[in-house]
């Protein structure tokens, strides 16, 4: 009886093997714990940093892209200034051509009779553009003997048709003009009107270069 007592008392001692096992159970289930939390920590540092990096790129893309376009932009309007340049160009070229052709024609002209009916045209518009009583005419010094008192008095008519002005005029006694054409002054010097050749060109300027515009640009486009 005394040794079935002892042997019960021996029974409820702790198995050594058993708690180096429950102890192992534990350390087992406390290091997967640890690492699933790490691995937990690793898929979302690994998830927030592939946000980030996509979102990296895609703000670059975005720079490269606005980059991009305003490179385009700035070399869209590099090549318009330069079009515009060079369209400017060709047509003050053509707009020189042209102004030389004219005083050529002119001048080659002095020789012809047909010439001083276009003197007194251009005396007749002088005239009524400067719309004062009396008034000197000048010319260049080749076209200064063509203007006769003939020539004077049926402009002074003529005016007086177109008009109903009666108008005074006579060759003035100062140095002949520079260039072809003619320059009517009032008597008393206050009011000018400017026929010459150049200016009138010049009064033409912006239709000749609309008439060049067109030549060079429309047409094209139509085709």
């Amino acid at each position: 009886m005394a040794k079935s007592q002892k042997q019960e008392q021996t029974n409820d001692k702790p198995d050594g093997a058993a708690i180096i096992s429950g102890i192992e159970t534990d350390a087992l289930s406390e290091e997967r714990q640890i690492i699933e939390e790490a691995q937990k920590q690793i898929d979302e540092k690994i998830k927030f940093n592939t946000k980030k990096v996509e979102s990296i790129i895609k703000e670059a893309e975005e720079a490269a892209l606005e980059q991009a376009e305003q490179a385009k932009k700035k070399i869209m309007s590099s090549l318009r200034l330069e079009l515009q340049r060079r369209s400017l160009n060709i047509r003050n070229e053509v707009m020189k051509n042209i102004q030389k052709n004219v005083e050529s024609k002119f001048n080659l002209m002095l020789a012809d009779d047909s010439y001083k009916a276009i003197l007194q045209n251009w005396i007749i518009e002088a005239a009524i553009g400067l719309d004062a009583q009396s008034a000197v005419i000048n010319a260049s010094e080749k076209e200064m003997p063509l203007i006769s008192d003939r020539m004077i008095s049926e402009v002074v008519e003529k005016v007086n048709q177109k008009t109903g002005k009666q108008v005074s005029l006579k060759l003035s006694d100062k140095p002949p003009l520079s260039f072809q054409g003619v320059v009517l002054t009032s008597d008393n010097g206050h009011m000018a009107y400017n026929n010459q050749v150049k200016t009138r060109i010049l009064r033409k300027e912006r239709e000749i270069r609309m008439a060049i515009y067109n030549a060079l640009f429309t047409d094209k486009r139509k085709d």
